[in-house]
């Protein structure tokens, strides 16, 4: 079997060679880029598993690289760790709402790092692997599984892949009220650490980009969200 590919993109040589030296003991292949325009690059050329990145890059900084990555259509499915000094919760719920599919801070232990990395790639197969329903209609809201497309009222709705497992999920059980864990898990897997309310990020961004009202996704006070029956 061949090794799964992870790309590192970090302008700081000491933590780069740590962050390479424990994913290669890992059985990881490693490559690397010093800043956010030869990361992109790099990305593109290499089609990775995997990408790690900073926040703060010369060049081109991890939002917009991120940004970039996920836009693309022959890496908007890459699976992607940001991993910053930076730990307030507007740069997570920054890093989070342009397709991030975890966020690591710094200082962090390597035995961490590696456990993370090794959850979102585990997320990525179990998600590969599974099979749901080809297309989901709810009234005007058309979800392609097949294609990774999502339409409302004929017109297309660019979503993060978060975003589309959110939506797709709600979807198929109509009515049902989930918990925020119960989406966060579905969605990110229940092995992550994460940012108390960041579905309330993924959930205002689907609703943002779904320009519907009411909503189609509700508002449970004090337990989580429903898709609305129609």
């Amino acid at each position: 079997m061949s090794k799964r590919k992870i790309i590192i993109i970090e302008d700081e040589p000491d933590i780069l060679e740590v962050l390479s030296y424990n994913l290669r003991r890992e059985g990881f292949e490693i490559m690397s880029a010093t800043d956010g325009n030869q990361g992109l690059a790099l990305v593109k050329r290499e089609l990775p598993d995997l990408v790690l990145l900073d926040l703060m890059l010369p060049g081109m900084d991890g939002v917009e690289l991120c940004t970039n990555i996920k836009k693309h259509p022959q890496t908007q499915h890459t699976l992607l760790i940001m991993v910053t000094a930076k730990g307030e919760e507007s740069d997570i719920v920054l890093g989070l709402g342009v397709g991030a599919d975890d966020y690591v801070t710094k200082p962090f232990s390597p035995k961490e790092l590696v456990a993370r990395v090794k959850a979102v790639l585990r997320r990525g197969i179990l998600l590969e692997a599974q099979a749901p329903q080809e297309k989901i209609v709810h009234g005007d809201l058309v979800i392609d599984s097949v294609k990774y497309r999502v339409t409302y009222a004929g017109r297309e709705v660019k979503l993060t892949a978060t975003e589309f497992r959110i939506l797709q999920y709600l979807a198929s059980h109509p009515g049902r009220v989930f918990t925020r864990e119960q989406l966060l898990n579905h969605a990110l897997g229940d092995d992550v650490v994460v940012v108390d309310r960041n579905i309330d990020v993924h959930v205002r961004g689907i609703r943002k980009k779904l320009e519907v009202e009411p909503p189609l996704i509700e508002t449970i006070r004090g337990i989580g969200y429903r898709m609305a029956e129609l």
